[in-house]
């Protein structure tokens, strides 16, 4: 199980989500999302990108993203999760759903760069006027 200070010290797992890890039962799926460890890209910041160069980028991404998935779909296997995505996004991460320890085994992978906690998002209230 992950507990205060167990991966927290990575830094691929924030504390608070740690925190509410360790409060888990062992069994419970949650949602995550995994940051891939990516080749990173060479880019001219100069001037914008034309369309052809972003998509050429997201593919570069994703094709460098391979072995990641092969080591992430492993460590799912071992702890009954699953990809929620077919394929790494254009910012290098993917959903997935899995156990606390399952969480834990992303935490010690090389392929993984960081864990964030699947938040909804819901719209501010409008003010009152």
């Amino acid at each position: 199980m992950v507990g205060k200070g167990d991966n927290t010290e990575s830094g691929k797992i924030s504390q608070e989500f740690s925190a509410r890890l360790a409060q888990l039962e062992p069994g419970r799926q949650i949602r995550a999302i995994v940051m891939v460890n990516v080749k990173p890209q060479e880019k001219d910041s100069s001037r914008r990108m034309t369309r052809e160069q972003r998509k050429a980028a997201i593919e570069a991404i994703r094709s460098s993203s391979q072995d990641s998935l092969v080591e992430i779909d492993e460590i799912l296997s071992r702890f009954g999760g699953s990809r929620l995505a077919p394929r790494v996004n254009a910012l290098g991460s993917i959903t997935v759903e899995t156990t606390p320890s399952g969480i834990e085994a992303f935490a010690t992978s090389a392929e993984v760069k960081a864990i964030l906690e699947d938040q909804g998002i819901s719209p501010l209230p409008k003010p009152k006027r």
